[in-house]
């Protein structure tokens, strides 16, 4: 009951509600609410649905989740909406990731900001990242070699784009794009947009508005879910020298 009542308080500041706002949307008393806050009477069932479909927020993270600890980027900004994903916790108060599975990848960008969505998607702890809010993604395709495909990027969301590094990769999710993890160059000031880069030579950079840019997460760490192959190894090196040669001879050609 205490965690509830600290969120509930906590949610209805967000919001710049008033007690007496609050009550008319959950159609109960003021002295309702004021007891739900002070601790000396728990909602019902029936208020906790209707406590959650307001506020959109799951059940059981109003219930586990203590909100007054969340840091900044546990907000995501949706133009001019704010919308809360608090960091995930297991029952000895670790940080957990939720992993987006290679299935449902495609329906990532209809879910990213549905609360409902992100919590039915399965958690996994790593000890060892930085402190932030991280999400695990699937990769797919040959453009970011040497990252296999069905490898997972694991990274870090990024709330401010003046954040943005240039030369670092991000997990980029976007309006007409999709979800695509490349090398950024952060062109924000020259023209409003990020240049898009793949390790893999054999495909071409392009733009993005930022504008377009629904959500970055930055690289963390990779998970492997497949060994390479020592043939594929020796490929690889070959497509990569092969791609090195390519841009020597051009400059050669230039200066013929």
């Amino acid at each position: 009951m205490k965690m509830i009542s600290k969120n509930l308080r906590h949610l209805r500041h967000l919001k710049g509600l008033t007690q007496e706002t609050l009550a008319d949307v959950l159609q109960v008393t003021r002295s309702r609410i004021s007891s739900y806050e002070e601790e000396r009477s728990a909602p019902t069932i029936e208020m906790l649905i209707k406590i959650s479909d307001y506020f959109k927020l799951p059940i059981d993270i109003l219930l586990k989740n203590d909100l007054t600890k969340a840091t900044d980027t546990s907000f995501i900004d949706i133009g001019n909406q704010r919308i809360l994903f608090p960091i995930t916790v297991d029952n000895d108060n670790n940080d957990l990731i939720e992993v987006v599975p290679i299935k449902a990848s495609a329906g990532y960008l209809a879910g990213y900001d549905d609360p409902e969505y992100i919590e039915q998607l399965e958690k996994i702890k790593l000890p060892f990242l930085p402190t932030g809010k991280h999400r695990a993604f699937p990769i797919k395709g040959d453009s970011m070699l040497p990252m296999k495909s069905g490898s997972y990027v694991v990274g870090r969301f990024v709330e401010d784009r003046n954040d943005i590094k240039s030369g670092k990769t991000y997990v980029l999710v976007t309006l007409n794009e999709g979800m695509v993890y490349k090398r950024v160059i952060n062109n924000i000031e020259l023209n409003n947009s990020l240049l898009l880069i793949s390790d893999n030579k054999t495909y071409h950079d392009y733009s993005v508005p930022i504008d377009e840019v629904l959500e970055l997460w930055e690289f963390t760490c990779s998970i492997n879910t497949q060994e390479y192959s020592e043939q594929e190894l020796k490929i690889s090196s070959i497509i990569n020298m092969f791609n090195e040669l390519g841009v020597e001879l051009k400059a050669l050609e230039k200066i013929k």
